[in-house]
């Protein structure tokens, strides 16, 4: 049975966009793409939500090629580029750059990718993320919690029907002000 991981980018106070879905309040820096790019390679398969989905591919498809781009975003371009992507969603219809578009019953799907075999799987989104959540499904939280307070917006996590219970697996400070952190669901 294949690991699912839930992990992005917040704020202390717990959101992953600002009101108007701004995410301008990022702590970009190298040591967080490679931390990010270290996470794609060491993942089969990518899960998206629509909203997350439209904001990676209008940037990251290309991102290697952008006149400022470091090594870390160079690198981490790449290996979302090419990596294995299944996006979520009803309202869109094409996907590119090794995606799979999904339209039913996302629970279910994810319930049935899980059971196959093969390396761990990313979601993001918090809508998806969400329903897999309150399904019980996600085995791993990685939170990357930039310095700063928005005191509204999208929130990493969404209601829950019970409490899940979770063990911390690490906590580390990059030079950038960001806290990671990962813990595992406890069964």
């Amino acid at each position: 049975m294949r690991k699912l991981i839930y992990g992005m980018n917040l704020t202390l106070d717990g959101y992953i966009a600002a009101p108007g879905d701004d995410i301008g309040w990022g702590v970009p820096s190298d040591e967080l793409f490679q931390f990010w790019s270290d996470q794609l390679q060491a993942t089969d398969l990518s899960l998206y939500g629509c909203k997350l989905w439209q904001t990676m591919s209008s940037y990251w498809p290309t991102g290697d090629q952008q006149p400022n781009a470091t090594p870390a975003q160079i690198e981490f371009a790449r290996r979302w580029r090419d990596m294995s992507k299944v996006v979520f969603s009803s309202t869109i219809d094409k996907v590119d750059w090794n995606t799979r578009l999904v339209t039913g019953d996302a629970v279910a799907e994810i319930t049935r990718l899980k059971a196959e075999d093969g390396g761990p799987m990313a979601i993001g989104g918090a809508t998806l993320a969400g329903a897999a959540m309150r399904a019980g499904l996600i085995d791993e939280y990685v939170l990357a919690t930039a310095p700063v307070l928005v005191g509204g917006g999208t929130p990493f996590f969404t209601a829950l029907d019970s409490w899940v219970n979770l063990n911390l697996v690490e906590t580390r400070t990059l030079p950038c002000g960001v806290i990671l952190t990962r813990y595992e669901t406890r069964r």
